[in-house]
């Protein structure tokens, strides 16, 4: 990574990781600006991040201080907490300044786990990219690196909320024949922790969760986790128009859940998986449409374009949520070679508007 990233870790880290909401903090929006210049500088999009960030900042709140210490044996009490978000900023920020970042993320990812949907699936996806920064640095990483593995784990950690009634996958279906076969939530009113409340008690929902077929060993895993990031992202054309924002989380949260599983223990794989179809299911049931929209006809209205257009024209868009769609439907197609996945990334453009 270039320096350009540790900078724009260091500017970013003095606000929180959402904005706007009530006075509690609640239904208000994410802040995408770390995650989305990771997507930048990995990318080496053609986009001045300072400029980016000039207009992106405006938007968000700063980070209030710390008030109380989190001990290592009372965090449980500590979880969900969100008006707790600077204290747990500050526990993982002494964490990962005594220990190695792959014990600290191995010892939290599966406490942290259960509760995959924190923050509309953006803490998973947060720490993510910060994990995707610290594997292409040197082996001693910039302290802003660090720094910034530790506020996505404090946002997930303060968001965290799991849901009732979840099970591990247990059918027969494919990623591509499980998707469409989601229950949908009958009452999609109000915000996500309105819907998710519901989605708890909802009769669709465990039989949602156990329809996917599971992995054989951990050796599975990694294939298993690709085609469902495959097939949400292409799922895409057909849904998006549900909700363009929160339907592209389908797809990034569970290659979220991918990029971390090569520095984590075999032993935590298999329930990475479970936990990855649980946010999509999650995502799908409570905002894509009752009926997809004729994915034919979307790809007849653009011109295929080439994976580095594909790129560019999500660099030019310069949303947050097209960036990281984008960056995610263009690894599928390096996979795939689906011209589809490159339509999609047109498509994520249209429906969200320019910022």
């Amino acid at each position: 990574m270039t320096q350009a990233l540790p900078a724009a870790y260091e500017r970013l880290h003095a606000y929180g990781p959402e904005f706007g909401g009530d006075e509690e903090g609640n239904h208000g929006l994410t802040n995408h600006g770390p995650m989305a210049v990771e997507v930048m500088v990995r990318r080496e999009l053609d986009i001045n991040i300072d400029r980016w960030l000039d207009r992106y900042v405006g938007r968000l709140a700063e980070l209030p201080d710390a008030s109380a210490a989190i001990r290592p044996g009372e965090w449980r009490a500590a979880l969900g907490q969100a008006r707790r978000l600077p204290d747990w900023a500050a526990y993982f920020r002494h964490e990962l300044t005594e220990r190695p970042w792959p014990e600290v993320l191995a010892e939290w990812w599966p406490r942290l786990l259960p509760g995959i949907v924190a923050g509309s699936t953006h803490g998973v996806i947060r720490v993510s990219h910060a994990v995707r920064s610290l594997r292409a640095t040197p082996v001693t990483p910039a302290h802003q690196t660090l720094d910034e593995l530790a506020h996505g784990l404090a946002f997930w950690a303060a968001r965290y909320r799991e849901l009732a009634g979840m099970v591990a996958p247990e059918g027969t279906l494919t990623p591509r024949q499980a998707l469409p076969a989601v229950t949908r939530l009958k009452d999609r009113s109000g915000f996500i922790a309105h819907r998710l409340d519901r989605l708890e008690g909802s009769p669709g929902w465990t039989a949602s969760l156990r329809a996917l077929e599971p992995a054989a060993s951990a050796d599975e895993v990694p294939a298993r986790l690709e085609s469902l990031v495959d097939s949400a992202a292409k799922a895409y054309l057909g849904l998006g128009h549900g909700s363009p924002v929160l339907l592209a989380h389908a797809a990034t949260a569970p290659n979220g859940v991918r990029h971390v599983l090569p520095v984590l223990p075999t032993e935590q794989w298999l329930p990475s998986l479970a936990a990855a179809w649980a946010a999509v299911v999650a995502v799908v049931a409570t905002y894509a449409p009752l009926r997809s929209a004729p994915c034919s006809e979307i790809i007849r209205r653009y011109p295929e374009p080439a994976r580095e257009e594909a790129l560019q024209r999500a660099a030019e868009h310069g949303d947050e949520h097209v960036l990281k769609f984008a960056d995610t439907a263009v690894e599928s197609y390096d996979r795939t070679g689906d011209p589809e996945l490159l339509t999609a990334t047109l498509h994520v453009g249209e429906l969200i508007d320019r910022p």
